[in-house]
């Protein structure tokens, strides 16, 4: 009796030993990402997913061994709740553990559109149009000039006007502080004054450290009476927002008057900003260089000639365009050579009597 009940013990031991094994086995089996996981992969989890989703969907991606593993270990961990949206990357041969660590812990990629400064809103819109990842039409298209020159993060899915909207609010940041650090040289009375002045500069020169020469031209100007006589200005209307008009102007639309952004013949600064200013160009209008400068035209060597008469700034145009010439010329024809020529043989009298 006693070997019998010895025999059943060892036997049940047996069974319950391989039984552990079995789990343990499966359990190891679990908890190891899958050999095929050998790159790093990004994975998405949609708004709104729960849990059994969110598993089956890494399983499926081969992320995962099983899908009922990682569920019981995020609802032993406690978090089944806490998985968040968004899109992440995986790293190669990650395991179940470190997988719901990306995933609850919110480590979302990110994605990146830029805005170079002096660009229109047009240009804006169409740029996050053709974002990767962001969602929805924009329905609040801004006013020019309202929207800071930036690089921007955003997760997938993330809707382009929330993205536009971001970008707004920088700009009422950015013009804030420049108003607040505005030095007594400024010639302009308003916010958005400044927005219109900063947009014209910001057309006018892409080196920074010219911005608050050219800002003191048009400030001197503004001050005197004098007409801005931008070139941009007409640019952007002729363009119809663009910025960009593939040629250069016409005698006939620098006389029309009728054009409210020809500052050729109209007083003042235009109806509105021509493009998107950036945080240099914001303080360059609204805190000038202290300057006698009224008249700037592009230098030979690639620097803004600034000049204070109109003498001075007719000679820097004449230079100007001798290098221009300089550049732009045909090439001038080879000079035949003159020493060592080989000697003139006269041709036969049958050749030229013919």
């Amino acid at each position: 009796m006693f070997k019998f009940i010895l025999k059943i013990g060892v036997t049940m031991g047996t069974i319950l030993a391989a039984a552990v094994a079995t789990v343990m086995g499966l359990g190891a089996y679990w908890m190891q990402p899958p050999a095929t996981a050998t790159r790093d992969a990004t994975f998405v989890v949609p708004s709104g997913a729960g849990l059994s989703d969110v598993a089956a969907d890494l399983e499926a991606a081969n992320l995962i061994n099983s899908a009922e593993q990682i569920t019981l270990l995020a609802r032993l961990r406690g978090d089944a709740s806490t998985i968040k949206a968004g899109e992440f990357v995986i790293p190669a041969l990650s395991d179940p553990a470190e997988i719901l660590d990306i995933l609850t812990q919110g480590r979302a990629v990110n994605r990146f559109v830029t805005v170079p400064e002096g660009v229109t809103v047009k240009n804006v819109i169409a740029r996050l149009n053709s974002a990767p990842g962001l969602t929805e039409e924009i329905t609040d298209i801004p006013a020019e000039g309202t929207l800071l020159p930036n690089t921007y993060s955003y997760a997938l899915n993330d809707t382009r006007q929330d993205v536009l909207d971001r970008m707004k609010a920088a700009m009422v940041a950015a013009l804030d502080d420049a108003w607040a650090a505005r030095a007594d040289t400024a010639a302009v009375g308003s916010k958005q004054e400044a927005l219109i002045l900063a947009s014209i500069v910001e057309k006018e020169t892409a080196i920074a450290s010219e911005r608050p020469l050219v800002a003191s031209v048009y400030s001197n100007r503004l001050r005197q009476g004098m007409r801005l006589q931008a070139d941009p200005t007409l640019v952007y209307y002729l363009s119809e927002g663009t910025g960009r008009l593939g040629r250069g102007l016409r005698r006939s639309e620098l006389n029309d008057a009728s054009n409210p952004y020809n500052t050729y013949r109209n007083d003042g600064l235009p109806p509105g900003p021509i493009a998107n200013p950036g945080v240099d160009a914001l303080k360059a209008a609204l805190s000038p260089a202290a300057t006698n400068f009224i008249f700037f035209v592009a230098g030979c060597d690639g620097a803004t000639a600034f000049t204070v008469t109109y003498a001075e700034h007719q000679q820097k145009v004449r230079e100007w365009r001798a290098c221009e010439f300089r550049r732009f010329m045909p090439n001038p024809p080879t000079v035949r050579p003159t020493e060592n020529l080989p000697a003139h043989r006269p041709l036969a009298d049958s050749a030229v009597s013919q």
